[in-house]
């Protein structure tokens, strides 16, 4: 997604102006390329590298400041049209390194070899499969009952005001839930969010969020509408993608791994919040 065009008002955007937590980022960042100058990174790397202290939109800002402040140079390199379909949107990467680096080309080279092998169709099929598994077997263990998959019905009720549906519905205690589960490292797509929270509230049921990251905002606004956000913190490769994987937590420094079922603890976290509501 370009972020100059998502500042969603209700969860928290605000329209495009200099503000302190902006500064704040431009400073890190600045002092982690003066850090790092022989080293070649891409935006959306740095996003999630960040996440913890700023927006993914933020680190995006600021990233831009940097280039048209003359500090980063940048390079944007289309993905090949097979690739377009994976874990960059619009097939596009745009490549960073400070201004000093003079022989960026070799690690640049490396770093893009590396991100459209994990971005093609079938790497990101698999992922989508492997957050899903991990969800559906980690909610059935904890004896919630399936009542549909990949689907916008439930006793009765049909959500037809859009093409979407919801990836689970399950339910226990009487209290029913709608699932959503994003196995990828940004943020899901704004306009879906807010779409699956519409088909929950619609089918009346409550929504939830089996995600790795979503920004405070959104946590907060789906816990006002008595929802939850399972926010899992790492993007899951099935094992037989284990090299790969490991490839990227060592080179790229980015959160993924290869579990073969969800934590107990991260469970645990659910099940004390259902129990609250009975």
């Amino acid at each position: 997604m370009d972020y100059d065009d998502y500042y969603p008002d209700d969860l928290g955007g605000e329209e495009y102006q200099i503000d302190p937590v902006e500064e704040e980022a431009v400073d890190q960042l600045g002092g982690f390329f003066k850090q790092n100058k022989d080293d070649v990174f891409f935006s959306k790397q740095l996003e999630v590298q960040n996440e913890k202290g700023y927006f993914h939109w933020v680190t995006n800002r600021a990233i831009k400041r940097l280039i048209n402040d003359g500090l980063l140079s940048s390079q944007p390199l289309q993905l090949s049209l097979q690739l377009k379909l994976g874990a960059i949107e619009g097939g596009k990467i745009i490549f960073l390194w400070h201004r000093s680096n003079r022989y960026y080309k070799r690690q640049l080279d490396k770093v893009y070899k590396l991100v459209s092998e994990y971005s093609s169709p079938d790497v990101g099929k698999s992922l989508g499969q492997q957050g899903e598994k991990l969800v559906l077997e980690a909610f059935a263990k904890n004896q919630f009952i399936l009542q549909g998959v990949h689907t916008r019905e439930f006793k009765g009720k049909e959500w037809r005001g859009s093409g979407y549906n919801l990836d689970f519905i399950f339910e226990r205690d009487r209290i029913a839930y709608g699932i959503e589960v994003k196995n990828t490292l940004s943020y899901m797509d704004y306009k879906e969010f807010k779409e699956k929270i519409r088909i929950c509230e619609f089918l009346g049921i409550k929504p939830i969020f089996a995600v790795r990251m979503l920004p405070k905002t959104w946590i907060d606004y789906v816990i006002k509408l008595g929802g939850y956000a399972l926010i899992l913190k790492f993007q899951f490769y099935p094992w037989a993608l284990r090299p790969l994987a490991r490839r990227i937590a060592v080179e790229l420094k980015l959160p993924v791994d290869t579990p073969d079922t969800l934590a107990d603890t991260t469970m645990a976290r659910v099940m004390k919040w259902h129990e609250k509501k009975l």
